[in-house]
């Protein structure tokens, strides 16, 4: 009866990136699967599939998740963001992506899925983090190439370039 029910496939609805979404999964499915997998969405990068690395970082209603050990089920009928989804709608790099660039915050980019949400929600949240904000911050996200000096770095300027922006009325 077990495995009659594990066999099984259940309605999972979500809006991502701001597109909704609907289709028929395993309950065993992780969100991490169904995003690369099911709607072709690679930017979400598989690591170490123990939620250790960050790699597969997104953001669900505006809390990052590690997607390789969040079922999809858990997260049905809510808002998903992943990396994809921080462009700009013309296409471009929004301005912490493009901070990043200017400043070589990131050199392979493996890590940069869980890098870019985890300083998106802690812009959110934060207008103006310390670097040990910002380091707190990313500590459920691992790097092999900055040694993360770059990183803090490039976060600090896109909090101090949002901040302008703010303050001119931009949006």
């Amino acid at each position: 009866m077990i495995e009659d029910q594990l066999e099984d496939t259940v309605l999972w609805q979500a809006r991502i990136n701001g597109k909704r979404h609907e289709l028929e999964i395993e309950p065993a499915q992780s969100l991490l699967d169904l995003l690369r997998d099911d709607l072709r969405l690679t930017g979400t990068h598989m690591g170490c599939m123990t939620g250790h690395c960050g790699a597969c970082t997104v953001m669900v209603d505006g809390a990052i998740v590690k997607s390789c050990i969040t079922l999809a089920a858990s997260v049905s009928g809510r808002k998903i963001t992943t990396v994809e989804g921080l462009e700009n709608t013309d296409g471009s790099l929004n301005e912490l992506q493009q901070v990043f660039w200017d400043e070589a915050g990131l050199q392979c980019h493996y890590c940069a899925p869980g890098m870019l949400l985890a300083a998106t929600e802690l812009l959110n949240a934060n207008a103006s983090p310390t670097d040990e904000d910002i380091r707190q911050a990313i500590t459920g996200n691992l790097c092999r190439c900055t040694g993360y000096q770059s990183i803090v770095r490039a976060i600090q300027r896109a909090a101090e370039r949002l901040r302008n922006q703010r303050a001119a009325g931009q949006p």
